[in-house]
């Protein structure tokens, strides 16, 4: 039964939502997420449509959210910014106000920040960031979600971040702020957070820390990704020289806690920002996490849509 409906709200960053927002969602996820696995219909957003707009490529993306849009009951519509007059020049603006009046949300993986800022300013429906070149907070909360899972709250834990300062790594960043827990940042010379987004987060939760494995030791999550995300594949062969001493191995996984979580959110290159060990390992839940995309984005959904929902 719904209780509640919001007037039109995004989710564009992390810290767009209120903790207490992402209490609910969190909980929300575990009962939506209980409920698929007992083969329980729940179809709450029957005869909605999300329209999904990719600038960039994506396996978990498209897949959780399309999955996702179908098994609430609604339907999910792929555009594809070379097949659509998005990639022929149409202004985003425009184009926002007539997807906007045709769908009741819309998803955009796209390249700026800028591009979904603009988006959500002329949508009358809720846009969610599918990923940008400076945040994915779909991801990060599956992140959070899967910690949740194993090990409880995240409140006051510490997760150490190795490698790239990326879109996922500014997403811990904010989390952090959000949701009360500590992040280490380890990156190579030259790749460390951007003095201005250090700035944006405080310094309360967050620590640059050079050395890999001093950030590691006692953390109760450790994380990576690539070494090259997309849009730097010609930095490909620099970036493998230079990122060569931040791969997370057993012996990072060794100086975390004994119960520390390893996290990705993959596609992974083993051999190069985490060894095959550590990946495929028992500290390793990035199979969880991958499938946890679903059900966050489930919950996300239904709450842009209906708002708080009593099961």
């Amino acid at each position: 039964m719904r209780i509640v409906k919001p007037g039109v709200k995004h989710f564009l960053q992390f810290k767009d939502f209120t903790r207490d927002e992402f209490d609910y969602l969190f909980e929300r996820t575990r009962w939506i997420k209980e409920q698929f696995k007992s083969y329980q219909q729940h179809r709450p957003l029957i005869d909605r449509t999300l329209v999904m707009i990719f600038e960039k490529a994506s396996t978990r993306t498209r897949l959780s959210f399309e999955a996702g849009m179908q098994q609430l009951g609604g339907a999910a519509i792929y555009l594809n910014t070379r097949d659509s007059q998005l990639g022929r020049g149409e202004p985003v603006e425009d184009a926002a106000q007539v997807i906007s009046r045709m769908s009741d949300l819309i998803m955009i993986r796209t390249f700026e920040q800028e591009t979904v800022e603009r988006l959500s300013a002329y949508s009358r429906v809720p846009v969610i960031n599918g990923l940008t070149n400076e945040y994915h907070p779909c991801q990060i909360m599956a992140d959070i979600y899967t910690y949740i899972e194993h090990r409880g709250p995240i409140q006051g834990k510490t997760v150490a971040w190795i490698g790239d300062s990326n879109n996922v790594c500014n997403t811990w960043l904010q989390a952090a702020e959000v949701l009360d827990f500590n992040v280490r940042v380890s990156t190579p010379p030259g790749y460390g957070v951007e003095p201005e987004r250090a700035g944006l987060y405080g310094t309360d939760h967050f620590e640059q820390i050079d050395d890999p494995m001093a950030a590691a030791t006692n953390a109760d999550i450790v994380t990576t990704d690539v070494w090259t995300s997309m849009g730097f594949e010609s930095e490909n062969e620099e970036r493998k020289r230079d990122f060569a001493d931040w791969q997370v191995d057993a012996d990072m996984m060794r100086v975390a806690r004994h119960d520390a979580l390893f996290l990705h959110c993959l596609p992974a290159h083993r051999g190069e920002e985490v060894t095959a060990e550590v990946l495929d390992g028992p500290q390793s839940v990035v199979w969880d996490e991958a499938e946890n995309r679903l059900h966050v984005q489930k919950a996300l959904m239904e709450y842009l849509v209906l708002g708080h929902m009593n099961s």
